[in-house]
């Protein structure tokens, strides 16, 4: 669930002469917001490391589950927008 990733304060892929060679970070994806669509139906869901759930106290999961179901009211919302705007219209007699 993680990969390997130079340390930020590296530019263009190279280490700066304070940082050590061969120092790596890991990428590890916290949150995941999943948009999908099935029709006209837009479905918006999100997920969190179960490591990081696990850390959380229950009033401090409580407040991520409550913003977390707020950005996904809005992205849902949005994707569902910009998909209508998007959508050629309905076929038609001319």
């Amino acid at each position: 669930m993680g990969s390997a990733a130079p340390l930020s304060g590296e530019t263009d892929g190279n280490p700066s002469e304070d940082n050590s060679v061969g120092r790596m970070a890991w990428d590890v994806e916290l949150l995941r917001v999943l948009v999908s669509r099935k029709g006209t139906r837009v479905d918006a869901q999100w997920a969190i490391h179960p490591q990081l759930k696990h850390d959380l106290l229950p009033n401090e999961w409580t407040e991520v589950t409550e913003l977390m179901a707020k950005v996904t009211d809005i992205v849902g919302h949005r994707f569902s927008q910009v998909l209508s705007d998007a959508a050629p219209a309905s076929p038609g007699h001319a």
